[in-house]
């Protein structure tokens, strides 16, 4: 992992899931992390305990959807350590349901989060990256970007939306500004995603996950391999679900 040491890396929603062991791995790479999140509890736990393991790491709570929040998470990483090299935009929610269960406030959350938060990440960032030449943006799609279910119709539109966003990036991004983006698409996780479903059918449904979902550091793992890779090498898509997953 000698590409990864120094790097000054921004994680957010990295108070828990596939946010916190993305920051405890690269950590232990020697990667200088700004974790973000809502929870300030835990991303004190979290920094603390990367602290204690000898990691460098702080944080800033901040909610995705506020571009604000983003913008002065940037301007810390900035402050901290003169640079911006890679923002994992990691923070996402998943209250899946049918559409006929007409559950729009859930739509509007999750295209305010996984879209919108997203592209909030992008611009607090971008301008850092194209004065540098040079950075990376780590999108965390999911499997259902690429397939719809039935349950997943608008939580999949907006992780279509992220794939589409990140590969505009990179064509505009690439080759002037040597930018590189990396989607990372999981199955299913052991993570508190299915802590927002609000759908009493879908919380059904979701019971048997826990037996066939794999550990958060599977996908920290693909995240860092991404990351570690050398600056003329652009992993641009990875896909990791449970040996089991249908």
């Amino acid at each position: 992992m000698e590409n990864t040491k120094g790097k000054v890396v921004i994680i957010t929603g990295a108070s828990s899931g596939i946010g916190e062991a993305t920051a405890r791995l690269l950590a232990e790479k020697g990667a200088k992390l700004v974790l973000a999140a809502r929870r300030e509890d835990r991303l004190q736990t979290v920094v603390n305990e990367i602290k204690q393991a000898g990691g460098e790491a702080s944080y800033l709570t901040a909610d995705v959807v506020s571009a604000e929040d983003l913008q002065q998470v940037a301007d810390f990483a900035l402050k901290q350590y003169g640079r911006i090299d890679v923002l994992v935009n990691n923070a996402g929610i998943m209250p899946v349901s049918q559409l006929s269960e007409l559950r729009v406030k859930d739509w509007d959350q999750m295209i305010d989060v996984n879209i919108k938060g997203v592209l909030n990440g992008i611009a607090a960032v971008l301008p850092v990256m194209r004065e540098q030449q040079g950075g990376h943006i780590i999108n965390v799609s999911s499997v259902m970007g690429y397939e719809v279910s039935p349950t997943s119709a608008v939580y999949s539109a907006t992780k279509f939306a992220v794939r589409a966003i990140l590969e505009g990036l990179r064509k505009e991004e690439s080759a002037t500004s040597r930018i590189r983006t990396t989607v990372i698409a999981p199955g299913m996780t052991e993570t508190e995603l299915f802590n927002t479903v609000t759908s009493p059918a879908v919380k059904e449904m979701a019971k048997h996950f826990d037996a066939v979902a794999i550990s958060p550091y599977s996908i920290a793992r693909a995240i860092a391999f991404a990351v570690n890779e050398p600056e003329d090498a652009s992993v641009n898509e990875i896909i990791i679900r449970p040996t089991a997953q249908p």
